[in-house]
């Protein structure tokens, strides 16, 4: 079956400071949308697909010359993460098949390495279910909770050796996402959707290179990622 590739970024970025939305603000001499298109746009992958707010003007500017014939802007974005995707694979459906395996990859992950997305190639293709990456917990993990005073205390430490760290791209077939999201609208990533189904997608390691840019001083790290590649 032929892979896709989906990135939503319909986004605002609020927890990022600057007057453009995150996926477009610089990130070595280009946009950070830029750099997660040209990590999922390998030739394994028939075409990509970025989901935007209808009322997007950025995308237009940018030079995307560099990815001609295969990538695909789509201006359906909605509220929610799981909204823009599910509008997205909506949209193209009827151009590909529900059996196709599509990609689901974050604008804010501008770093991901090409052996992790080999590996989530090769494992995903073999799993009857589908795949993301992730990368196990390394810190400990506490729960907290508020006392009287409304101080942050801690209320339990975790076992953190069935713990992973979600990442992206989530692979699965789009027949089945479509599904699953329009069944769980609180999805927080597709993974979720999937399990609410009662599957249990593969756990596919990735890497810390392929971190999501939140905060400001994540840029910096990514930065010094890209730089060091070129």
């Amino acid at each position: 079956m032929a892979i896709f590739a989906l990135i939503p970024a319909a986004g605002s970025g609020t927890r990022m400071s600057g007057a453009l939305r995150k996926q477009y603000a610089s990130l070595a001499a280009r946009p950070m949308l830029w750099h997660a298109v040209r990590a999922v746009c390998v030739p394994q992958v028939a075409a990509v697909f970025v989901v935007l707010s209808p009322g997007d003007e950025h995308f237009a500017r940018q030079d995307w010359s560099a990815f001609a014939g295969k990538l695909n802007p789509l201006y359906c974005g909605g509220e929610t993460r799981r909204d823009s995707v599910l509008n997205g694979l909506s949209a193209v459906l009827g151009t590909i098949d529900a059996d196709d395996w599509i990609l689901v990859h974050d604008a804010a992950r501008p770093c991901l390495p090409a052996d992790d997305l080999r590996r989530l190639l090769h494992e995903g293709e073999a799993d009857a279910v589908g795949a993301i990456l992730a990368l196990p917990v390394a810190d400990t993990v506490k729960t907290a909770g508020k006392d009287e005073a409304g101080v942050q205390r801690i209320v339990a430490t975790q076992d953190r050796s069935q713990l992973w760290l979600a990442q992206t791209p989530q692979m699965f077939r789009i027949g089945l996402l479509m599904h699953a999201l329009s069944h769980m609208p609180g999805a927080t990533d597709e993974a979720a959707a999937v399990e609410s189904l009662g599957l249990r997608p593969r756990l596919v390691l990735g890497s810390r290179q392929n971190l999501k840019v939140t905060y400001p001083e994540d840029v910096a790290i990514a930065e010094a990622i890209l730089s060091q590649r070129q």
